[in-house]
């Protein structure tokens, strides 16, 4: 079952209709009858309200802004990326844990921006000043860019751009299954497409609005044979009753779909694994309450370790004794369904 993402209503800055993209965007729903109105700013959107921060929250979920990107430079994204790659901001997918609900606030809508050539423009100037060097771009730092795809076509812009950059790769991760604009790309070999995966247990309790395991492996078997370097975010770990049981049946399935494409056209490259445990800072315990107040994630500070971040602030993470037990197992799992995987980091 494709989860097709279809805003209740959008809102576009008086520049996008500058471009093409923009122009063509807010006629389109307009012709399909979704009510869209001018806003000043893609990042003040008064127009989306909400007596509650659930019922707020649910609604930003489903709003669409139309805007153009003008920052003229682009984050860091370490350790992962050189650089962010600004293609979306959000996400219509309601996981109850992301990280996201620290940094968009109590309303995250979905944005897209239609400078799309302008944005690549920057991206070239960056890899012309780092050459010789390779850089590397991450386009999912902040947003989940597949399920609008369809409304922007920035991700296949992308994905050719970088395959034509000897200099230079792309990455992105998603957790949705439109990929099939997408099998036909100029890719080369220079865009690594991810899939972000869970046990069944944990998509069904806290990732809400997203497709299955079952329907992301699917998917991710149709981007391996299109050539594409593939890898799987194995993420956020959880121990849970029967955690062990949940994560053998996830790797037993990844294995049972994606082996008979592996012995096609394999080579160990192509296939990576990130694993991230489960992690929260107060700030988003807060907000997550708020929005999810009758919420089964585990918020618990005693049964935790705190940790300071690279950015300043600290984290709640599993103490030692089971941060090693989760790695050894999943580990383990990794030697025994998928052995020609790379492993990029466990944290």
């Amino acid at each position: 079952m494709k989860l097709t993402f279809t805003p209740n209503q959008v809102f576009y800055e008086p520049q996008a209709l500058d471009y093409p993209l923009g122009r063509n965007l807010v006629d389109y729903f307009r012709q399909i009858n979704i009510p869209v109105q001018a806003t000043t700013s893609h990042n003040r959107v008064t127009g989306i309200t909400g007596n509650t921060p659930t019922e707020l929250y649910q609604k930003a979920k489903k709003t669409l802004v139309i805007g153009v990107r003008r920052s003229k430079t682009f984050q860091t994204c370490k350790p992962s990326a050189h650089y962010q790659l600004p293609l979306v901001t959000s996400c219509p997918g309601m996981c109850e844990y992301c990280y996201l609900a620290t940094t968009l606030g109590p309303k995250p809508y979905v944005r897209i921006y239609v400078n799309i050539k302008e944005i690549l423009g920057l991206t070239q100037d960056i890899i012309k000043k780092r050459l010789p060097e390779i850089t590397v771009f991450e386009g999912a730092a902040t947003s989940d860019p597949l399920p609008v795809e369809r409304y922007t076509g920035s991700l296949k812009k992308t994905i050719n751009f970088f395959g034509k950059q000897p200099q230079a790769r792309f990455r992105f991760v998603t957790k949705f299954t439109e990929v099939e604009s997408l099998l036909d790309t100029n890719h080369h070999g220079h865009t690594r497409f991810r899939f972000s995966l869970n046990c069944e247990e944990i998509i069904k309790k806290f990732e809400h609005g997203t497709p299955s395991a079952h329907e992301r492996i699917l998917a991710a078997k149709k981007v391996l044979q299109a050539g594409y370097p593939l890898g799987f975010i194995i993420a956020p770990l959880f121990k849970f009753e029967n955690w062990q049981d949940e994560y053998t049946k996830l790797f037993i399935l990844l294995q049972k779909l994606l082996t008979p494409t592996v012995s096609e056209n394999w080579s160990p490259e192509k296939l990576s694994l990130e694993f991230i445990t489960h992690r929260f800072t107060t700030r988003a315990k807060s907000h997550i309450l708020k929005v999810f107040p009758q919420t089964r994630l585990p918020l618990e500070e005693s049964n935790r370790k705190y940790k300071f971040g690279q950015f300043g602030y600290g984290k709640y993470i599993y103490p030692p004794e089971e941060m090693k037990e989760l790695k050894t197992f999943l580990l383990q799992l990794t030697d025994k369904y998928l052995p020609t995987a790379r492993i990029e980091y466990f944290v």
